[in-house]
């Protein structure tokens, strides 16, 4: 497969190569099954973590949280799943705490409304309003509520990115994510996103005056999408660019969905990408 700076420009593509591009479902054959691996074993995660389940930080539904401790007074990962911000929700990914828990960090799963019942503007504010909740809570819940960072997987990545200016966050892991929304807005993910063109751009993150001057680990696949993997080197570059602390990475061999075995597992690279985050913030 191509590098990401090969990556064709998608603006030169026809619809239908545009939409295949963004298709992480249909690149990966099996992705189905794998997805109905992580519901089932986040549904006995969530069994075996029942103490503080779906604390609700909103008005709507889906403004819950799920709180796992695995130590007092430990730092806490906030996580937000991926579904290109229409599909899926945190239940379905409560197995990957796993990983950051071996290691005495706590984690917090965060629900957000989906589009079309939300637009994007709406679903970052509400990240943004689950972090002051998290941060409020944390004390009573056993957590050290200066000691927050953030994760997320593909539209997790890019919301992830766009908590980063939260004056409670201390730095951020964002793992096959989306830094451009305008090929979005372009593809067949806007029929229920409904992407304008200054919705789009405002909520782009590489396409912010600089940003925040926090660490930011950016990682995809070696075997994801090319689009996929542009949007993480590009916005490396850029970050580069304006000076903000990042690091990118590839990893080998991994696509859209087994990435994630990274995080899942308490030796995985992402993982210890997490571990390294927290490590700078107590030094």
């Amino acid at each position: 497969m191509a590098t990401p700076f090969d990556a064709p420009d998608w603006r030169s593509l026809n619809q239908e190569d545009l939409d295949r591009g963004l298709n992480n479902g249909a690149a990966v054959a099996g992705s189905g099954d794998i997805v109905a691996g992580w519901d089932r074993r986040s549904a006995e995660m969530r069994s075996a973590h029942s103490d503080h389940l779906d604390l609700r930080y909103g008005p709507r539904e889906r403004n819950r949280i799920d709180f796992f401790k695995a130590a007092a007074g430990a730092p806490t990962l906030l996580f937000i799943h991926g579904g290109y911000w229409q599909m899926r929700a945190k239940e379905n990914f409560a197995l990957f705490a796993a990983g950051p828990m071996a290691h005495g960090i706590n984690v917090a799963l965060i629900g957000y409304t989906l589009a079309p019942e939300a637009t994007l503007d709406e679903i970052v504010a509400e990240i943004h309003a689950g972090i002051d909740y998290l941060a409020g809570r944390l004390p009573d819940l056993g957590g050290d509520a200066n000691r927050i960072a953030v994760s997320g997987w593909s539209a997790g990545g890019h919301l992830t990115a766009t908590a980063l200016s939260h004056p409670r966050v201390k730095g951020g892991v964002a793992i096959s994510g989306i830094y451009d929304l305008e090929p979005i807005r372009h593809s067949y993910l806007n029929e229920k996103l409904g992407l304008d063109e200054a919705m789009s751009r405002r909520n782009s993150p590489i396409m912010q005056a600089a940003g925040a001057m926090k660490p930011l680990a950016l990682t995809v696949g070696s075997g994801e999408l090319p689009q996929l993997r542009r949007q993480a080197a590009d916005f490396a570059g850029y970050r580069a660019q304006y000076g903000l602390p990042v690091s990118y990475e590839e990893i080998p061999g991994a696509n859209h969905f087994t990435i994630m075995d990274e995080m899942l597992s308490p030796k995985g690279r992402i993982t210890g990408m997490i571990r390294q985050m927290f490590e700078r913030m107590a030094g």
